[in-house]
C-alpha cells in the first residue's frame, strides 16, 4: 500500500477553497478506493479572510480534508511545512499543488500511474492562464538557475510536482526552514543529482477567484532575497 499526501497552502482562498477541495477530494476518494491510502492536507497560512473557517466547516464534508492552521509565512515557508508534514506523518508520495484552482486533477491520474518509475514528476505550463508577466518571470528563474547552477530547466516553479519522500527527504534540508521558493531549489535537484525525473505538460488556468496576493513588486523582492540565498545553498549542496 503507498500512501499519499496531496498538500496545498492557502492564503486569502475564501472564494477558491471550496471549489478547490470538490474538485481534489475526489482524487482521494479514488486512490483510496483502489487500496492505497491517500489525505488532502490544506495548510491556512494565516488567511485576513474566512479561509480557515470554511476549512474547518468542510471538514466533517470531505472525510480525507486534513485542515491545517499556522501563523502566515508566506507562501514558499508553508509548502515547506506542509513537505515535513507529509514526512513527519508517513507519507510514501507527495504530491503538490495550489489551492486557487488553477491546475486540473484529471491530469494527475498520470503522474500517479508512473509513480513508480520516476522519483519526481514536474509540470510543464507550456501554456499559461497568469498572464505573460508570470510567464516572463518563470523564464527568467530558469535562466538564472541554468546560470548559477548549470541545470536546465523547462519550468522551475510549477505547482504541480508528484515526489517520492524518500527522495524529498534528501534535498529538503538544502534551503533555510523558511526559504520562498523551495520548488525551484528541489526541481533543480532532482535534475542536477540525476533523479528519475519527467516534465509533464500540464493545463495551468486562470485563477478561478479572489484576488492573487502576489503582485509582480512582491515577486521581485521574493525573488531577490531568494537569490541572494543561491549562494549558500550552493555550498550546502557540496
Amino acid at each position: 500500500m503507498d500512501t499519499l499526501y496531496i498538500v496545498m497552502p492557502a492564503y486569502n482562498e475564501e472564494a477558491n477553497i471550496e471549489t478547490t477541495i470538490k474538485q481534489w477530494h475526489p482524487v482521494c476518494e479514488k486512490i483510496n478506493a483502489e487500496g492505497n491510502a491517500a489525505k488532502l492536507v490544506i495548510a491556512n497560512d494565516g488567511s485576513k479572510d474566512n479561509t480557515g473557517k470554511v476549512l474547518a466547516q468542510l471538514k466533517s464534508k470531505y472525510p480525507h480534508l486534513e485542515p491545517l492552521d499556522k501563523p502566515n509565512g508566506g507562501h514558499g515557508a508553508t509548502v515547506l511545512y506542509l513537505y515535513r508534514y507529509a514526512i513527519d506523518n508517513g507519507a510514501d508520495y507527495i504530491f503538490q499543488t495550489d489551492s486557487d484552482g488553477q491546475t486540473n486533477p484529471d491530469e494527475f491520474y498520470d503522474f500517479w500511474a508512473k509513480r513508480a518509475n520516476y522519483t519526481g514528476q514536474f509540470g510543464n505550463r507550456t501554456e499559461r492562464g497568469d498572464g505573460q508577466q508570470r510567464a516572463f518571470v518563470e523564464k527568467v528563474v530558469c535562466l538564472l538557475v541554468r546560470i548559477f547552477f548549470r541545470v536546465k530547466l523547462p519550468d522551475a516553479n510549477a505547482p504541480f510536482r508528484l515526489m517520492q519522500t524518500e527522495a524529498l527527504k534528501r534535498y529538503i534540508d538544502v534551503m533555510p526552514k523558511e526559504y520562498n521558493l523551495p520548488n525551484i531549489i528541489l526541481t533543480m535537484c532532482f535534475v542536477r543529482f540525476r533523479e528519475q525525473v519527467r516534465f509533464m505538460p500540464i493545463t495551468f488556468k486562470p485563477r478561478q477567484g479572489g484576488v492573487n496576493s502576489i503582485n509582480m513588486k512582491r515577486i521581485f523582492k521574493i525573488g531577490w532575497q531568494a537569490l541572494r540565498d543561491f549562494r549558500t545553498i550552493k555550498k550546502n549542496l557540496k
